[in-house]
């Protein structure tokens, strides 16, 4: 799988299943071990955490609650993985919606550079991205 390096931003690499993000490694090896937030993240504004909610290839209400009531997010992007396996059901868009929130949907690897150009501008996003898959 491919490397992809960004030139700016909070995240500053990723591949398959890893993530490196303001100088860290956030990763699930192939022996099971978790370094730091793991191969599913969540950045709002720049501040990193696990995206645990994260559960199988379909996206659920349940999973966006990192981000979803946070009043200072007005977009958030969904990185649905390197072959955009994770699906995300209209039902889940119309919700989105109804919170007055922008939804992206892309690949992880151009989800993450939307992501740092977003935040580059200043503007108010978050990233919901799935690391493998």
């Amino acid at each position: 799988m491919e490397k992809h390096r960004f030139a700016s931003g909070p995240i500053e690499e990723i591949s398959w299943g890893r993530f490196v993000i303001n100088g860290q490694e956030n990763a699930k090896r192939n022996d099971g071990t978790i370094v730091g937030a793991g191969k599913d993240i969540c950045l709002v504004e720049g501040r990193l955490q696990p995206w645990k909610e994260r559960k199988g290839h379909l996206l659920t209400r349940d999973m966006l609650a990192p981000v979803i009531d946070n009043p200072r997010v007005k977009t958030i992007i969904i990185g649905n993985g390197y072959y955009g396996a994770l699906e995300v059901p209209g039902e889940v868009r119309a919700f989105v919606q109804s919170k007055g929130k922008q939804l992206i949907v892309q690949k992880t690897p151009q989800a993450c550079a939307l992501y740092n150009e977003l935040f580059a501008k200043g503007e108010p996003v978050a990233l919901l991205a799935h690391g493998t898959c």
